[in-house]
Formats: structure tokens, C-alpha cells, sequence
């Protein structure tokens, strides 16, 4: 993350979802943020506000205000908005970085899921987005040009076994990603997923064969892994005045692994130097 700001979000108001402690991509993005001049609420769930450090990242930011909401709640959502534009008017960034999976977390097979956790996950990770920007839209509080980014993993274009329904649930996001950008524009409004490197986080840490994953990458990925910190200052460009016209694309951030086959290290590390 670089130390020095350059003024890109000045004046700029908005929303982080995702927030648990200095590991999380959405800590590292409120921190870019507010380098970058923004003002924003900071949201999570209650019991998220309870395990995790957010109050010492609102003092980071400003004192930014804490929202509690269940992103997918409808009525959580609508008064969130409404708080949000009584203190700072109408929105022009909304960060979405939730996810989870009750079956990955319980290291369920994806051959014997639970569907009502199935069914959790998809709406916690996927439908949230829509739910989001729809009570945000239902709310009034969205300028034009305003620009929404959701973090996505390639695990939704190509299959990791020990992702599970994660999978199914990144998929859903991006695909919901699309269908909101087409109907978004007529507002001049854009919206985008990134699909970031495996990156060590606390929700990552409770994917079966993370470290593995994490790994493997590294060694196929020509740049390696972006972290945490890098993949704030791509999220920066996106919340940015630079890309307005950059809407409905899936970007990859992951240091070249989405265009690889196989590199020497992993060909060495599986075959030694035949």
C-alpha cells in the first residue's frame, strides 16, 4: 500500500461492507480510502463488531460511523441508507467484500451440502450485492457516477475442491454483477467485481487447504500473490474519477495466475528437472 495519498477519492462519500480486523481486504480498502480524501460508513453484523477491531478502524478513518446491517436484510439495509445520507448526502462508492459458507466452514463435502447453509451462503455472499445496490437505488442514495466494486475469486470461473459452494456463490456475484451494470448505466453508474489472489485473511484461513492454495499460486503466478494492501490500491482506481467508464467487467488481480497453465516451479516442484 503506498504511504502517499494523491487526493483521488477528495470529497468523495460512501460505504465498506466486509470490515473484521487489519487482515481483511476491506480494512486495508477504509485505510486507502480515507488516504485518498473519502468520507464512508464502516459496516458488519453484530456479532462481527463484537469479534473483530472495527471501532479501532473507525478511529483510523476519522471517526467514521459504524453501521450494523445484515446485507441481507432489506429493512438493516434501508436504514442503513437512510443513516448514511442524513450524514453525508447522496453516495458515490459502495465497497462489497462479504462472504461466507457454513459448509466450508463445517468442511462439508460439495457431493453432501446442507442446502438451507446453501442456500445462506448464496445469499450472504451473492444476493447480498443485489440486495445492496437495489435498497440503496430504493433509498435515493446513490449519486450518478457513482461506482460499486465487489471482491470476487476465480474460484468462480474454475473449480478449487476445497472452495465448495464458495464457487457457486462467486459465480452468482459476478453474473449478478453484469445483470446489475446493464440496468446500472442508464444512471451513469458503474459496477465492477475484482477476483484477487488467495490472500491471508481470518474468513480465508477457514477454507480446508488454504495455505495449499495459497501456495500454489504463488509458484504459478508470475508476479506472485497481490496482497491485501495491493489490491486496496486497484480497488482505489475503480472507486476512482479514472475509470468511468470501466463497468461490468470481472478484473483480474492475482499477478498473471488467471493466464497461466503451468510454470517452471510448479513443473520442478512436481517433476524435478526431467
Amino acid at each position: 500500500m503506498s504511504s502517499n495519498g494523491f487526493n483521488l477519492l477528495q470529497g468523495k462519500k460512501g460505504i465498506i461492507f466486509g470490515p473484521l480486523d487489519d487482515k481483511s481486504i476491506a480494512w486495508k480498502i477504509a485505510e486507502v480510502a480515507y488516504r485518498e480524501g473519502a468520507e464512508f460508513g464502516i459496516s458488519n453484523i453484530k456479532v462481527a463488531l463484537r469479534m473483530g477491531q472495527i471501532d479501532e478502524l473507525a478511529k483510523k478513518c476519522g471517526d467514521a460511523p459504524v453501521i450494523v446491517c445484515d446485507a441481507s436484510n432489506n429493512e438493516q439495509l434501508d436504514a442503513a441508507f437512510t443513516q448514511l445520507k442524513e450524514k453525508f448526502g447522496k453516495l458515490d462508492f459502495i465497497v462489497h467484500s462479504i462472504g461466507m459458507s457454513p459448509n466450508v466452514r463445517k468442511k462439508k463435502d460439495y457431493m453432501d451440502l446442507n442446502y438451507d447453509w446453501f442456500h445462506k451462503t448464496l445469499d450472504v455472499s451473492a444476493l447480498s450485492l443485489h440486495r445492496v445496490v437495489t435498497q440503496a437505488l430504493k433509498a435515493d442514495a446513490l449519486n450518478g457516477g457513482a461506482s460499486i466494486v465487489a471482491l470476487s475469486y476465480i474460484g468462480a470461473q474454475r473449480i478449487f475442491t476445497k472452495y465448495g459452494d464458495m464457487g457457486d456463490a462467486k459465480a452468482l456475484l459476478e453474473s449478478v454483477t453484469r445483470s446489475l451494470g446493464s440496468r446500472l448505466g442508464e444512471r451513469g453508474i458503474r459496477i465492477n467485481t475484482i477476483s484477487q489472489s488467495p490472500t491471508v485473511t481470518t474468513a480465508g484461513s477457514g477454507i480446508v487447504g488454504f495455505n495449499a492454495m495459497y501456495d500454489f499460486a504463488e509458484k504459478l503466478s508470475p508476479l506472485g500473490n497481490a496482497s491485501a494492501d495491493e489490491c486496496a490500491d486497484y480497488v482505489l482506481t475503480l472507486l476512482s474519477d479514472l475509470t468511468r467508464k470501466v463497468t461490468m467487467q470481472n478484473l483480474y488481480h492475482d499477478g498473471g495466475f488467471s493466464s497461466m497453465g503451468i510454470s517452471d516451479a510448479i513443473f520442478e516442484m512436481m517433476y524435478g528437472d526431467k
